[in-house]
């Protein structure tokens, strides 16, 4: 055993048998606790690791970013296949170096990615159920991206936050919200410096109640400047949401 570095591990899973991200005392069932154990079995070694994205129950992750402490000889680059054995297979490591002790994920200059998918028929194919939200009603995408372009800038999001939220401010900054759609599926994009609790959830969910008609894009700047939960629209199911990205601006060191 060496010298103790930091390991970066860039995470893809799919959420559907998780209660979420972080580890949570009343369940084991967390992409946090199987990442932990499996780098425990690897090493031999207790870890914690720290994650850059604390998403929520059933919801998928492509590139989640999270780092731990170890003493393993193991090169950086090949803890991405030595813990690709000892993880289940909802869960695998697509990317691993080592970066300085001094990195931490949620430190950085970071944004991240969402997409929010919507299965847009009046049956759902069984196959889309776990990776899409099925609405039934007919979706104006071209309204629903006119809307979230009242999103994009440094706003208190507040109305589109969980009442439950421990954030100190809910003040973010969207970089872009952009609504299209391939065939039968409707595709919210949206990108930001960091995000409130269910906050792209509840996005999704104003954005669909305008694209049925319900409201005009206009009434996203007025529920933004109320800063109250019930003002926007309701919180979309976790299923359809993917953190698609997670990019460090200043680089990783």
């Amino acid at each position: 055993m060496g010298n103790l570095r930091r390991i970066m591990l860039t995470v893809s899973y799919d959420g559907t048998a998780y209660k979420g991200w972080a580890l949570q005392a009343s369940t084991p069932n967390t992409i946090e606790g199987e990442l932990n154990r499996a780098i425990e079995r690897l090493t031999k070694e207790t870890v914690q690791v720290i994650g850059a994205s604390r998403t929520d129950a059933g919801v998928h992750a492509y590139g989640n970013v999270a780092v731990f402490d170890t003493a393993s000889t193991i090169p950086g680059d090949r803890f991405v296949f030595a813990l690709n054995h000892e993880l289940p297979e909802d869960i695998r490591i697509v990317d691993s170096r080592e970066v300085s002790l001094d990195f931490h994920p949620r430190h950085c200059n970071t944004e991240k990615t969402y997409e929010y998918r919507i299965v847009n028929t009046n049956i759902i194919h069984p196959t889309k159920r776990l990776y899409a939200c099925h609405f039934g009603m007919p979706l104006d995408e071209k309204v629903m991206n006119e809307a979230g372009k009242y999103l994009v800038g440094e706003h208190d999001f507040t109305s589109f936050c969980n009442v439950e939220s421990q954030a100190i401010s809910h003040i973010r900054t969207i970089k872009d919200v952009h609504v299209t759609r391939q065939g039968d599926e409707v595709i919210i994009s949206v990108t930001g410096n960091g995000f409130l609790y269910n906050m792209v959830r509840i996005i999704a969910g104003t954005l669909m109640q305008i694209g049925r008609g319900k409201g005009k894009p206009s009434d996203v700047a007025d529920m933004l400047a109320k800063r109250d939960r019930q003002a926007a629209g309701p919180t979309a199911p976790a299923n359809g949401l993917f953190l698609m990205e997670y990019r460090f601006l200043d680089g990783i060191n």
